[in-house]
């Protein structure tokens, strides 16, 4: 089995999730007591959300690059970035530590062109949506991505990743918002909804619309389980 490191902390309630998955999945495949060879390096989360909320993701770069460091000095094989927004400086991170970063985006991307969807809606941070790193990952392999048209949408959603889902913190009021603001990306032509901050699943379950989910928590954590059996 290849030992995988996983960046954490960004937020801790999801890396707790990431660290569920894989490991779960990793039983399921081996059986027995088998479960994943992995490291953690766990961040905390007010310093990363301060370097970003000042567009300072040089600072952040660094920060998770010394995480990187660790990591590979502990024997991992591949990263693994806990979070969608980190993906931002994913190709700049893989390329300085000389590991692979498994991306969030291109995972997500092969599995919808699994199921052959050619407009997408994505829901995650407004670094997320309106950046072009998830985007670009998409249109590679032909998939366009639509995101909610209205800035109180957007700030609505980037405002509850943080200040609740991003504690653990679910209500129904938060769930019922985020299900209206999906389905009006689906009747703009949207034929399945990217869950694409790692908090997201939190709120939004595969029976609760009726068009496909790629919660791309649960699509990463198989890429790494990937990675480690491959």
């Amino acid at each position: 089995m290849k030992k995988i490191g996983l960046i954490g902390g960004i937020s801790w309630v999801s890396t707790s999730d990431y660290y569920t998955l894989i490991n779960k999945e990793i039983n399921e495949k081996l059986g027995g007591l088998n479960f994943s060879e992995c490291l953690i390096y766990s961040f905390n989360y007010a310093d990363i959300k301060k370097n970003n909320d000042a567009n300072d993701w040089d600072s952040t770069f660094k920060m998770l690059f010394k995480g990187c460091e660790f990591l590979k000095a502990g024997g991992a094989e591949a990263i693994v970035l806990c979070a969608n927004t980190m993906h931002l400086i994913a190709d700049k991170l893989e390329k300085a530590i000389e590991l692979p970063v498994i991306h969030i985006a291109v995972e997500t991307a092969l599995e919808i062109r699994k199921k052959n969807l050619k407009k997408i809606g994505l829901l995650g941070t407004k670094f997320t949506m309106e950046l072009d790193f998830f985007k670009d990952k998409l249109a590679e392999k032909g998939i366009e991505a639509i995101i909610p048209v209205s800035e109180e949408d957007k700030d609505f959603i980037h405002y509850t990743i943080f200040e609740e889902l991003g504690r653990g913190i679910v209500t129904e009021e938060t769930k019922s918002r985020y299900l209206q603001i999906a389905n009006e990306l689906i009747k703009s032509g949207a034929e399945g909804i990217i869950l694409g901050c790692t908090e997201i699943p939190l709120v939004i379950k595969p029976e609760d619309l009726a068009v496909p989910i790629f919660d791309t928590t649960l699509i990463h954590a198989k890429a790494a389980v990937n990675f480690q059996l491959s």
